[in-house]
Order: C-alpha cells, then sequence, then structure tokens
C-alpha cells in the first residue's frame, strides 16, 4: 500500500489556507495547525471594531472548511518548537511528525518593543482585538455618561496610531460614527468635542500607495473631520496620554496601534534563517538551510530581482505565494519546480462612504465607483454565500440608515453571573 506523504501546515491565514485547499483530494495527509479553530478575513477587521460587521461574518472555522474533505485535517493547539533535525512538532499537549512542513504563521502587531505600549493599546491583528476596541471604545461612553465628566478634557479622544490602509479606514469609519450613530445613541452627550485623530510618522497617508491615492485619501479624511498629525512619531503612553518625539501630548483613553507588524516567529530553526523577523527562503518558498521546511505569506523574506528585499506583506502575496507552493510539490516526480516572483494586482482602501482610492495596475481612481468597486471585491472573497449575503444585507442597512445594531459589548461575567 502507497504510504501518502504527511504534510503539516502551521497557520491557517490567507497563505496556509491557500495551501490547503490545493491540497484537497490530493494523495497527501494534510494537517492544519491553528491557535484558533477559524481562519480570519483580516481587512474586515476594521468593521467589527467598528460595530458594523459581526465578528462571526469574516470569521470560518476550520472543521467546517474543510468538513468535506478526508485527506485534510486541523488541530487546534499552539505550536512552541520545531526540531528540524527528528522531523517533529512541539505542542503543550502533544508531538507531531512531518514529511514536510509549511510554516504559515503570518504576522502580529509590531510594538517595537514597548512593552507599556503593548499592554495599554490595542492591536487590530485577530478578532478578539477587534472585538475588544469595540468593547472599550463603547465603554468609554457608557462610564462618561454615567460619571457625567466633562467631555472637553480630551479623555475620550479616539487616537489611532499609523497612516496604513487600517489605519485610515478605522479613521474613516469611526468619525462616520462619531456623526449619524453616537449622538442618536447617546442624545444628552455633546460629541463636538471628540476627536479621531491619526498619527503618522510620514507626511501623507497611505504612503504605499500612488501621489493620487495619498492626496485623495488625505482630503477626504479632511472632509470628514479627521485630525491628520503628519510626521509624528509616538514614543510613549501611559493610559492617559499619547507622548509624541515633537513634545506634543495628547489626552486618550483609546489608542489603536495599527503603525506596523512583525513576523510570528516559531523557535527550533537556525537564526541565520531568519531576517528582519521572517524566515529567509528561495524562489520556491523553502526556507535556507532546511531540506523540508518551506515558509509561505507574510513569515517569508523572499529576494527576487523585482523584490530585492522582500516582498510587501499583503493578501495577494500570500495567496498566490500558497497556491504557487503547493502546486510545485504537486508536481511529478522529476518535474522542475516553478520560482514565485509577485505581480502586484494593485492596492486599495476605503475612508468612509463613497470615498475610496484604488490603485490598479493599469490605471487608478477614486471616489464613488473606487468605493463600489472596493465593496465588490472584497465581498467577492468572503468565503461562504451565507457570510456575503450577511455582510451585504449589513452594509445596506448601514448604508440606507446610517446605522447599525451591532454595537453590543460583550465582556466576561464575573463568577459566572448571567443576571442582575
Amino acid at each position: 500500500m502507497e504510504t501518502r506523504e504527511k504534510i503539516v501546515i502551521i497557520g491557517g491565514g490567507f497563505a496556509g489556507l491557500q495551501v490547503a485547499k490545493e491540497f484537497i483530494g490530493k494523495r497527501k495527509k494534510v494537517m492544519v495547525m491553528d491557535k484558533v479553530n477559524h481562519h480570519m478575513f483580516q481587512p474586515l477587521f476594521y468593521q467589527v471594531a467598528c460595530g458594523r460587521i459581526e465578528p462571526s461574518n469574516i470569521s470560518f472555522p476550520f472543521r467546517k472548511i474543510f468538513q468535506r474533505t478526508r485527506n485534510i485535517q486541523y488541530r487546534m493547539v499552539e505550536v512552541q518548537k520545531i526540531i528540524p533535525e527528528q522531523n517533529k512538532i512541539i505542542t503543550e499537549d502533544a508531538e507531531f511528525t512531518y514529511d514536510k512542513l509549511i510554516i504559515a504563521t503570518g504576522c502580529k502587531t509590531n510594538f517595537f518593543g514597548n512593552e507599556k505600549m503593548q499592554s495599554l493599546t490595542f492591536g487590530m491583528k485577530n478578532t478578539q482585538e477587534a472585538i475588544a476596541i469595540r468593547n472599550h471604545v463603547l465603554l468609554t461612553f457608557e462610564k462618561l455618561i454615567i460619571q457625567k465628566r466633562r467631555s472637553d478634557d480630551g479623555n475620550w479622544n479616539i487616537v489611532i496610531v499609523g497612516s496604513g490602509p487600517t489605519g485610515v479606514e478605522l479613521a474613516g469609519a469611526f468619525s462616520e460614527m462619531k456623526k449619524d450613530i453616537l449622538p442618536r445613541d447617546y442624545p444628552h452627550m455633546n460629541f463636538d468635542d471628540l476627536q479621531i485623530i491619526l498619527i503618522s510618522s510620514t507626511d501623507m497617508p497611505l504612503s504605499s500607495m500612488s501621489e493620487e491615492a495619498q492626496e485623495k485619501s488625505k482630503k477626504y479624511l479632511q472632509e470628514l473631520g479627521v485630525q491628520f498629525l503628519s510626521g509624528e512619531f509616538v514614543t510613549d503612553y501611559d493610559g492617559d496620554k499619547v507622548y509624541m518625539k515633537s513634545g506634543k501630548t495628547i489626552p486618550s483613553n483609546n489608542v489603536i496601534w495599527a503603525a506596523g507588524v512583525t513576523g510570528n516567529i516559531v523557535q527550533g530553526l537556525n537564526p541565520d534563517a531568519i531576517i528582519q523577523n521572517r524566515y529567509k527562503t528561495d524562489r520556491f518558498n523553502k526556507v535556507v538551510g532546511t531540506k523540508n521546511i518551506f515558509a509561505v505569506g507574510d513569515i517569508s523574506y523572499m529576494e527576487t530581482p523585482k523584490y530585492p528585499t522582500g516582498h510587501p506583506q499583503v493578501a495577494n502575496v500570500a495567496i498566490n505565494q500558497g497556491k504557487n507552493l503547493a502546486k510545485n510539490i504537486l508536481r511529478k516526480a522529476g518535474e522542475a519546480w516553478k520560482e514565485y516572483e509577485y505581480n502586484d494586482q494593485g492596492s486599495m482602501a476605503t475612508i468612509g462612504k463613497h470615498r475610496a482610492v484604488v490603485d490598479l495596475p493599469s490605471f487608478k481612481f477614486q471616489g464613488l465607483l473606487a468605493w463600489y468597486f472596493w465593496m465588490f471585491l472584497h465581498l467577492m472573497l468572503i468565503l461562504s454565500v451565507r457570510n456575503k449575503l450577511a455582510i451585504f444585507f449589513n452594509w445596506m442597512w448601514s448604508y440606507i440608515n446610517r446605522d447599525s445594531s451591532l454595537r453590543l459589548i460583550i465582556t466576561q461575567t464575573k463568577n459566572n453571573d448571567t443576571e442582575q
């Protein structure tokens, strides 16, 4: 009887999930490992944080995804160490072996070693963090209305650090929330003093996009009333004030950190194979110095003629690297593997209703058409028909009524109390 090759995939993000899907029904024994039991559609985390869509609409249980496949298993574990000499993976509860290992652990928020910043601000790299932002922001208003504290002392300001797509989209969504939703929920509160502040280390928002996109996004932010602070570097935060290199301070109890990411490195591989906190790989995504270990997606650092300093850490790279690697592994013995190179398919961001910017390889556009294009593309990328319909309904409801009914504060109860 033929022995099937055992392939273990660590991480179920865009890259890991794409690899696994390519193996469905193939003569490979595949195991997907992840510390959470679901795949998360990260581009829409900001809408969860602002109460526009439910977390379940952009989260897909792995066991449901692989429910009808016989050759793919899932294990909810957190990998602690890899022992490449023994083809072994160590987790808290068990050990696993592999013939080929694919690392797709992605990235986490980069706080640049500032532990205090990490403990007091909010990142947004998983569903739990997006829910935590929603809880914290809404609880701020609930406490203010009870304590009857002054609203002009700045303690309720929403400060977003980082002006990439995540920061810009959050700023736009919270600005619309301030204008259209919060005054209805809290009719006795004056929201004129609530400031949405976007802190950027660059001169313009969306610095990785075209000049047209940068200029238009800045204009959109200004139209929405967002304070855009350019060329500023946050140096500290004490829970009440944000301190900047220029000497300026901003009072706030709501600080969201969207200023960068760093790789989720798993212990066990040679440190020489790690560069910029990513695994250095060849053109086939094989980790340098190994024979049967691969890295794909955000965690992979691959130098190519077009990208001599590594590929951008975006979903398109992750998906296409995963697809290319899986197809190479499935090639017949002796058949040449195909090298990977990324063909930039463009980038986009939305900054509130009817406001978006899109950069495609052939042309660029902004405004209403870009906003519809952004909505359509993201809706098509959602995995299940049920979730597509749920998100579409929520979007249409919000579009027509300028409101949503998803502003739930969900926190853990003490002593299992469920009644008052």
